[in-house]
């Protein structure tokens, strides 16, 4: 196995497994969204489509993702029993690119406006890679907006990852997605597909950027948090472990209850590999969330 030494480009593993994933992902959305469009939301216009009925759940797809690509094989299971949510974040997909600054803030505050919009007052939220960290600046900014919150393979802050994770971010460049299924399903649904350059840089130096969302902030939430991990994700374990007793987890259970948080590690999964593994992502939802 090649290792991704420090400076060293990491397209010949991370690359890969990202477009590896892109193909499995998009293969798998069949179902065709109730509704679909377009909302103003805090200087620009977002894209959103919901499928089915039920109790709603918003999905936040992680970063260079559509909702396709990222939601493609969960949503036709999801929308049988819940009213499902996705939406586009600022520049990827449908959802055009702006100068707007690029930061959890904004993009918390967007995922706000699409529930006004929708005239949805609270609901579960899911949120993957880059959209587990806008989902907890979510529920941060607006805790009463969400019932129950799970976060895949992210983090509160940058030092939350190994520092291999960070170092490729620091490594990446606009080349390493030239004729992927990533740019290919950009010139499929972007308004402006002159923009693609400018995404990948603005996408690039925020994955770049440190951040720190605050423990006390952290340990203020009350709503029940599912924390799904590969074993292998590249989070950093320990902090995981910080996290899951910042809300509440991490006890002994036969002594003083089980808490209201859970923690799922998946065996033998990478960042990538997990969310392939519809079955039992599947299985932690619908357990988890009803």
């Amino acid at each position: 196995m090649k290792r991704v030494l420090k400076g060293s480009t990491p397209r010949p593993v991370l690359m890969v497994a990202l477009i590896f994933f892109t193909v499995f992902q998009s293969k798998g959305q069949q179902n065709k969204p109730a509704d679909s469009g377009y909302i103003p939301v805090n200087g620009i216009k977002v894209y959103y489509e919901v499928y089915g009925e039920g109790r709603p759940v918003v999905l936040l797809h992680g970063a260079f993702y559509t909702i396709g690509m990222n939601w493609g094989q969960l949503i036709p299971e999801l929308s049988k029993t819940r009213k499902v949510i996705a939406i586009e974040f600022q520049g990827h997909g449908h959802t055009p690119f702006s100068e707007r600054k690029l930061d959890f803030a904004n993009l918390a505050g967007d995922v706000e406006g699409v529930m006004n919009y929708l005239k949805v007052d609270s609901a579960d939220v899911v949120g993957y890679s880059m959209g587990g960290s806008v989902a907890y600046q979510f529920i941060i900014q607006s805790p009463k907006r969400v019932r129950k919150l799970v976060i895949i393979s992210s983090t509160y802050k940058s030092s939350g990852w190994l520092p291999a994770v960070t170092n490729a971010f620091k490594n990446f460049k606009p080349e390493f997605f030239t004729n992927t299924p990533m740019e290919t399903a950009y010139d499929a649904t972007a308004p402006d597909k002159t923009k693609w350059r400018k995404f990948l840089e603005q996408m690039i130096a925020f994955a770049g950027t440190p951040f720190d969302l605050g423990e006390t902030n952290i340990a203020k939430i009350t709503s029940p948090v599912l924390l799904i991990s590969g074993d292998n994700d590249g989070l950093d374990k320990i902090e995981l472990i910080k996290t899951y007793q910042l809300l509440g987890g991490g006890v002994t259970a036969d002594f003083g209850g089980m808490p209201k948080s859970q923690l799922a590690i998946v065996p033998s999964q990478g960042h990538v590999s997990l969310m392939m593994q519809t079955n039992t992502i599947l299985g932690y939802l619908d357990g988890f969330l009803k």
